[in-house]
């Protein structure tokens, strides 16, 4: 569980990546340039955790490529203090980048192996997410709802109609939707049954899953 200052210095060049592709917020370059990305991954995968790409974690997962993250984070808008749905835990990294712009974060894992390793892992790092569930992300989470975010780290085949209602009148809406490819798509939540709907190129996730495993 080492951070050095090479880390350190690497996580600097990699927020240069990100400015250069695009990413403005700046709460979000904070995070990513705080976030130790290294131990979030296998050991052998070291070299590789400041490059701007994503890599496998196990489960048939993937911990998403930093450009992905800052994007789907920028597209939330998030301010302190808001109560944001995450589905798909994955290796917790997501989590981590939205608990450092001061989300209160509930989210949702379907892998158990995944689930449980990001438990035990996220508070070790200081972590401390409000809820981490291991569930079904289609279903989204009715008893805690509505939520001011909801972030969809998988790409799905369609919307969920359960995500939608779990959203507060301003809510944002950041899901990948599509099979192979995906398009990123932002639905803020006008009234109860007025959406405006926006899309911003396309992205490549591992697929969304019903049920738990």
């Amino acid at each position: 569980m080492k951070d050095t200052f090479k880390h350190q210095g690497l996580r600097q060049k990699l927020v240069d990546v990100l400015v250069a592709k695009g990413i403005q917020d700046k709460q979000v370059l904070a995070a990513i340039r705080k976030i130790p990305r290294h131990l979030f991954m296998d050991s052998s995968f070291l070299d590789h955790a400041y490059q701007d790409k994503a890599f496998p974690i196990g489960a048939d997962q993937t911990i998403s490529q930093p450009y992905t993250v800052a994007f789907q984070s920028e597209l939330l808008q998030i301010k302190p203090t808001d109560k944001v749905l995450e589905i798909g835990t994955g290796s917790g990294y997501q989590t981590a980048v939205l608990c450092e712009l001061g989300a209160k974060v509930y989210s949702i894992e379907r892998q158990q192996e995944l689930f449980k390793k990001t438990s035990k892992f996220l508070p070790k790092l200081g972590y401390r997410p409000k809820k981490l569930i291991f569930g079904d992300g289609y279903k989204g989470l009715k008893e805690e709802a509505p939520f001011a975010s909801i972030i969809v780290t998988a790409g799905a085949p369609f919307v969920p109609k359960p995500l939608l209602r779990q959203l507060t009148v301003g809510g944002r809406l950041v899901i990948p939707v599509g099979d192979d490819v995906q398009t990123m798509t932002l639905f803020i939540r006008k009234g109860e049954k007025e959406f405006e709907k926006y899309e911003f190129g396309e992205f490549r996730f591992v697929p969304l899953l019903e049920d738990k495993n």
